[in-house]
C-alpha cells in the first residue's frame, strides 16, 4: 500500500455540508467534484479508496486529488471548494474618473470648426491631441457616456 501524504479527516459537520453540496447540485461542477474527492478521501469513510481509484470513480486525475488534498489541508474546506477571489485585474483601467470628467466636459462642449455635433471618433481623438491619455478608441468613449447616461444626439 502507497504512503498517504495528505490525510483527510472531516468533522461530522464538514461531511453533512459536502453531502448538502454535492445531493443539491447548486455550486459550480468543480466545488462538487472537490466536495465528492474530499468525502471519497476522508480517513473515517468505510470504504478506503487509493488515490488513482479516488481519481477513477471521479473521471479526474490524481494529481487533482492530491491537489484537493493538500489544499485541504492547508487552508480548509470553504477556500478548497471556492475559487479564490483575483486581487487586481489582468489590465488596468485605462479610464478613470480624471478621464471621464474630460471626456463628459469635452462632450458638452462647442464641436471643433465644420462640425455640427461631436461623434466618437473627435472625441477620441481630441483626447489623444490634448494629452489626457496616450490612446483611446472611439468604442471607449461609447462606452464611458452611455455609462453616464450621456448622448451626441
Amino acid at each position: 500500500m502507497s504512503y498517504i501524504k495528505h490525510i483527510i479527516n472531516l468533522t461530522e459537520d464538514e461531511r453533512k455540508q459536502l453531502t448538502k453540496i454535492i445531493k443539491t447540485g447548486v455550486m459550480p461542477a468543480k466545488a462538487i467534484m472537490r466536495a465528492n474527492i474530499l468525502l471519497a478521501s476522508d480517513k473515517n469513510n468505510a470504504k478506503k479508496l487509493t488515490i488513482a481509484e479516488t481519481a477513477e470513480l471521479f473521471h479526474t486525475t490524481s494529481t487533482t486529488v492530491q491537489n484537493v488534498r493538500k489544499a485541504y489541508e492547508g487552508t480548509g474546506l470553504k477556500a478548497t471548494l471556492t475559487r479564490k477571489k483575483r486581487k487586481t485585474p489582468p489590465v488596468p483601467a485605462k479610464v478613470t474618473g480624471e478621464l471621464e470628467a474630460h471626456i463628459i466636459a469635452l462632450c458638452c462642449s462647442q464641436p471643433p470648426e465644420g462640425y455640427s455635433r461631436w461623434t466618437m471618433r473627435l472625441l477620441a481623438d481630441k483626447c489623444v491631441e490634448l494629452e489626457y491619455v496616450e490612446s483611446i478608441t472611439p468604442m471607449t468613449i461609447s462606452r464611458t457616456l452611455k455609462k453616464m447616461n450621456l448622448s451626441l444626439i
